[in-house]
């Protein structure tokens, strides 16, 4: 695709490459092009037209606070109290522990899945209750 836009855009290298086409076939490259052109404007246009109403908005938002005799200052302070704070709650307890073979210890607090630790003494024969602190 770079070639092809060196090529487009450098005036003799595009006379080399369409120097085999026929008057008629550069006639309606020029026209797709032309069509190409004029939508590009068009929406370049709706683009300036979108931004010019969004420019408008916020300068009406701007007078209305004016003419409350607010600033954005007073906006933001209050946004900031409704915004609500995760609140983190405690850790919970630990209700188990076990030591395995190499003397590591394993905390567990009961919920959740059991660590292979826990399970793996269960099924040892071992009643859970032996690990409650």
């Amino acid at each position: 695709m770079n070639d092809f836009l060196d090529i487009l855009t450098h005036g003799r290298r595009l006379q080399g490459a369409v120097k085999d086409l026929s008057i008629s076939e550069l006639e309606a490259v020029q026209d797709k092009l032309t069509n190409i052109i004029e939508k590009r404007k068009e929406k370049e246009i709706e683009k300036q037209k979108e931004e010019q109403a969004k420019l408008q908005k916020i300068a009406d938002i701007q007078k209305q606070l004016a003419e409350a005799g607010l600033d954005l200052n007073d906006l933001k302070a209050i946004g900031g109290e409704s915004v609500k704070k995760r609140v983190t709650g405690k850790k919970r307890p630990v209700k188990y522990q076990i030591t395995d073979e190499s003397g590591k210890e394993h905390p567990w607090t009961g919920i959740g899945r059991m660590p292979k630790v826990f399970k793996n003494a269960l099924e040892q024969g071992k009643n859970l209750e032996d690990f409650a602190i």
